[in-house]
């Protein structure tokens, strides 16, 4: 049985304990964390392994933004707000929302956007700092065992960037607050009831400015009182951390390695700095 199976059955006994009827499973992501749909009692399912999830902080925080009405994907009503475990995994319980079309427009997604980062600056819950990511970059980076095929010049080269950009961005003193800390489109749903934000375990304190350089160029454009400065300086940060863990032993990303290549060549060519997305349409998947 594999991993992925072993995690659908997981979900689906939780689900069932729970007398949700969850016959079936459709796998909408997998990641770090698998991403299910069950049905028919239409739950969105989160599934990691125990240990290697923050899920109990995501839960929290979830219900702490939802009663600041921040535009959250929120937890299923029918289950209790925790972390669930079952053989091995950790399963979490959200509300399943039909994607709408047509995609969240810039404009839509800059606001819920800022209507998020109001909110956060409401919650005081204790986070990681954006620096603690940019360790955890640098971790995988400088040990071989952990990113075995990335070359030894390629090694010194992102290792030097992301202390380099971790000093920069840090003496600019920016103000800090409480962020998504990866609130790409791939964690944007496209709902009836407008965008909603997903995967809340990468939230960290930082400068509004690194969550602006994990969204698209159109979307910055229609944020108030940008920095523009310290966004570019966020975006080759963004470059330099996805390009780490693209090297990442088992990264499980579609086209990781050529994703991870790609970035490393945007690296040395220099500024200016390519988007997220934009790096994903030409490689062709994040």
């Amino acid at each position: 049985m594999t991993d992925v199976t072993r995690a659908i059955a997981a979900a689906t006994s939780v689900a069932a304990s729970l007398d949700l009827p969850a016959n079936d499973a459709i796998v909408l992501h997998n990641s770090n964390k698998l991403a299910l749909r069950l049905t028919p009692c239409d739950v969105f399912a989160r599934v990691a392994p125990v240990g290697q999830e923050v899920a109990q902080f995501e839960v929290e925080l979830a219900q702490r933004l939802a009663e600041v009405g921040c535009p959250v994907c929120p937890l299923e009503p029918r289950a209790d707000p925790r972390v669930y475990t079952r053989d091995g995994f950790a399963v979490t319980l959200w509300t399943y929302c039909e994607p709408v079309t047509p995609h969240t427009s810039p404009v839509d997604y800059a606001k819920a956007l800022e209507q998020l980062h109001a909110g956060m600056r409401k919650v005081d819950v204790p986070s990681q700092r954006f620096t603690d990511r940019i360790t955890q970059a640098e971790d995988v980076v400088t040990d071989p065992n952990r990113s075995p095929e990335l070359a030894d010049a390629d090694r010194a080269f992102l290792s030097g960037r992301l202390a380099s950009l971790r000093r920069t961005i840090n003496d600019r003193g920016a103000v800090e607050q409480l962020l998504h800390g990866e609130p790409h489109p791939g964690n944007v749903l496209s709902t009836k009831n407008g965008p909603l934000f997903i995967d809340l375990e990468t939230c960290c304190r930082g400068p509004v400015e690194f969550d602006l350089a994990h969204v698209p160029e159109a979307v910055c454009e229609h944020y108030p009182n940008v920095d523009q400065g310290l966004l570019e300086e966020c975006r080759q940060l963004v470059v330099a951390m996805v390009a780490a863990w693209r090297w990442k032993l088992g990264d499980q990303f579609p086209n990781g390695r050529r994703f991870g290549e790609e970035l490393l060549r945007v690296l040395h060519d220099g500024p200016p700095w390519p988007t997220l997305d934009t790096m994903s349409r030409r490689v062709g998947g994040l």
